[in-house]
């Protein structure tokens, strides 16, 4: 009997391909959804040959609703049972002061980053509530939690990711899913290197800056941020639901230590802050 499936999005490359890799080598049969043939049949050639699991290749191209329609088609009607769900591919989208951004390239970034990871949620989720057990993460980044100048469309889009994810985890609760976002920290990945591409006058020098020491120094590593997606996928997270995680920053590893507090909490969620809460007395009724 093979193993069950983790269906992960932009797995070519970058983390993605990180991400597939430890989970592959954690024993979990792999859907592997890419845009480039070739890429996705040299990732497959580079996972180790190993017994009981399978590689599932699907080519899609997530900026093309048909094209997602079709993936999540083929995911309902091959694979036996979805044991976790990543939503890993990403795109930048224009960079630049908002009212100067081509629309058509704006409207893209928001297919991409959130519209297809929400058609894939709505593909796996009735399999994973017959199956009573399965678990969805998203990846999050830079805009979700504050706002982000010049990345707009990437901003916006995943804030709307990880508020869904929090909607998602509640729907999903009483089913036993587990539903949860990852801010992996910058990264050396193709796509921050756009951010050095286009300058500091479009991207801003914070930006700029920022995506400069990564490439000089050295950023966050995708061990740790693959790390956090195999916990998330474990049994050892159960309870954990509608968190948006920082692979880099927090204690994820002891959170079920602290579980009744933890789902007591609105911590680790995107909240409105009041007056009151930064104890302004003439803010609040």
């Amino acid at each position: 009997m093979n193993s069950p499936f983790a269906v992960i999005t932009g797995s070519t490359r970058g983390l993605g391909q990180a991400l597939a890799s430890a989970f592959w080598l954690k024993g979990f049969s792999l859907c592997m959804i890419g845009r480039d043939r070739i890429a996705l049949n040299d990732a497959e050639a580079s996972l180790p040959r190993r017994t009981g699991q399978e590689v599932v290749l699907t080519l899609a191209d997530l900026s093309m609703p048909q094209s997602v329609q079709s993936a999540c088609q083929q995911i309902q009607t091959i694979l036996p049972e979805v044991a976790v769900l990543i939503n890993n591919a990403a795109v930048q989208g224009p960079i630049g002061a908002s009212w100067s951004n081509d629309f058509d390239a704006w409207q893209a970034a928001i297919q991409v980053d959130l519209l297809a990871p929400v058609a894939l949620c709505r593909a796996v989720v009735p399999g994973m509530v017959s199956h009573g057990r399965g678990s969805i993460i998203n990846v999050s980044g830079g805009g979700a939690t504050a706002p982000r100048a010049n990345f707009s469309a990437y901003a916006t889009a995943k804030a709307g990711l990880v508020r869904f994810s929090e909607t998602l985890a509640q729907e999903t609760q009483p089913y036993g899913l587990k539903v949860n976002c990852i801010a992996p920290g910058a990264m050396k990945t193709a796509m921050l290197r756009e951010v050095l591409s286009t300058g500091a006058e479009h991207a801003g020098q914070r930006e700029f800056a920022i995506a400069t020491k990564v490439f000089d120094e050295g950023g966050a590593q995708m061990d740790r941020v693959a790390q956090l997606a195999l916990f998330l996928a474990s049994s050892a997270s159960d309870g954990i639901t509608g968190k948006l995680i920082s692979a880099v920053w927090d204690d994820w590893e002891h959170w079920p230590e602290h579980l009744q507090e933890l789902t007591g909490s609105d911590a680790y969620t995107l909240r409105r802050i009041a007056g009151r809460d930064r104890g302004f007395n003439w803010g609040d009724k």
